[in-house]
């Protein structure tokens, strides 16, 4: 469990073993628990304090034992979507050379299914994205454009919307809204070039990523 300041507190197996027998049986005492797990009642104080005021567990005087609201289900399926990074779920990048003509980047968008494509320039650093729609506006009514490189009309790196593998995937998704786009390059820092200057691009992260790995949780239930 990571509490507020980045601290994070395991449970013992003894203290998992009390949270799932108060999820079965509760309202439960802890005369009830003590004999489940076979142990004495006062062997098993420290471990019930320390759950009621993690609040996995709630305890009502002459009652028992109740999930508290970091023992219920809805809160740990919450907390584990919250954890899930970009790095367990991105799928393999569709990269192009800047150097590669319109008329190739067309081919690659139609063979590949995809709405953007990731520019990677000759050390195989991003460069920068080209859409769906960037490919459309330049042909249109242009029959010389498809022999141009992509570089000419290509968003460059330094207006390139990105994400990394630790990022999580909330984040993810809050920029994908907040730019209206349908895809993110995952990429790391490059071992040759300046912090924050070279990123070599080892994923991306759509709309489609998020929503199938909402739906895997779901069908987990």
């Amino acid at each position: 469990m990571r509490l507020p300041g980045g601290i994070t507190i395991e449970l013992t197996p003894r203290q998992l073993d009390i949270v799932n027998i108060v999820k079965k049986h509760a309202p439960i005492t802890g005369d009830q628990i003590a004999e489940m797990l076979n142990v004495s009642r006062a062997t098993l104080r420290t471990d019930l304090s320390k759950l009621v005021i993690l609040d996995y567990i709630d305890a009502k005087p002459k009652v028992g034992y109740f999930l508290g609201k970091r023992g219920t289900p809805d809160r740990e399926e919450k907390l584990r979507l919250l954890e899930m990074k970009v790095g367990d779920v991105h799928g393999v990048p569709v990269i192009i050379r800047e150097t590669t003509t319109i008329h190739e980047a067309v081919v690659s968008l139609f063979l590949e299914n995809v709405g953007t494509l990731i520019v990677t320039d000759a050390d195989g650093h991003l460069a920068g994205i080209v859409s769906r729609k960037d490919l459309l506006k330049v042909t249109l009514g242009n029959p010389s454009a498809s022999s141009m490189p992509v570089s000419m009309i290509m968003t460059r790196r330094p207006n390139v919307t990105t994400v990394q593998p630790e990022d999580t995937v909330l984040h993810a998704a809050r920029k994908i809204i907040a730019q209206q786009i349908d895809s993110l390059p995952v990429v790391v820092p490059s071992a040759s070039g300046q912090p924050g200057e070279s990123w070599k691009v080892v994923g991306r992260i759509t709309k489609t990523n998020i929503i199938k790995m909402l739906l895997d949780r779901v069908a987990e239930e």
